[in-house]
């Protein structure tokens, strides 16, 4: 199977190194829904990242619909069976989705639109979901420190430091490293990983 897009996103990352931990069998090729949108389009015409190629031709889009299908093809898995464990996995989850939302929309406020044409409102808007996420997070990782991730990683913890790691990337000014401790350690243990290490977003 192919994972296309790049891994500057922080949805074809989080599916890449899922894949890796799934043991799933990919290869990548990195288009852009920019600058190879033609090329894109070719595979598929949504030019949405991450687009997952299945062997049978099939194409699947969206990264939590492409991990829901890419467990189905490993013995392991992402996230706990049931329960309380598995709310607070998906509640994790969640909240990193939504700080890498809020942080790519920033990005493309400040880089797709004219300078004299920025929305301030909506900036302001989109900045305080970025923040609330964040703050969230912290206090979750702070009251129940996620695994190790050198002995357990699953959805939460690889979508929480792919999305750190993106917004360090892309928008530290406004996600000041400082005030999210946790996160800020957390993402530098996963970082380590040999799954992130080969994954690289830079």
């Amino acid at each position: 199977m192919q994972l296309v897009g790049m891994l500057d996103s922080p949805f074809v990352r989080r599916v890449a190194i899922a894949l890796t931990v799934l043991d799933v069998p990919f290869t990548h090729l990195p288009l852009s829904v920019f600058s190879t949108f033609e090329a894109f389009g070719r595979i598929n015409p949504v030019v949405k990242a991450p687009t997952l190629v299945c062997d049978d031709g099939g194409v699947l889009m969206d990264s939590t619909l492409i991990l829901q299908w890419a467990v189905t093809q490993s013995a392991r898995r992402l996230q706990p069976p049931g329960g309380p464990a598995l709310q607070r996995e998906l509640r994790l989850t969640g909240l990193a989705l939504a700080a890498c939302e809020k942080a790519v929309q920033i990005v493309y406020e400040h880089q797709l639109r004219p300078a004299g044409k920025l929305h301030a409102p909506w900036l302001d808007r989109v900045t305080g979901q970025l923040l609330a996420a964040c703050a969230l997070l912290e206090d979750e990782l702070v009251r129940a420190p996620l695994p190790d991730p050198a002995q357990e990683i699953g959805d939460a913890g690889i979508t929480t430091a792919v999305a750190w790691d993106f917004m360090q990337m892309m928008v530290a000014q406004v996600v000041e490293a400082a005030r999210y401790p946790a996160l800020a350690a957390y993402s530098v243990q996963a970082e380590r990983l040999p799954a992130f290490v080969a994954l690289p977003a830079r």
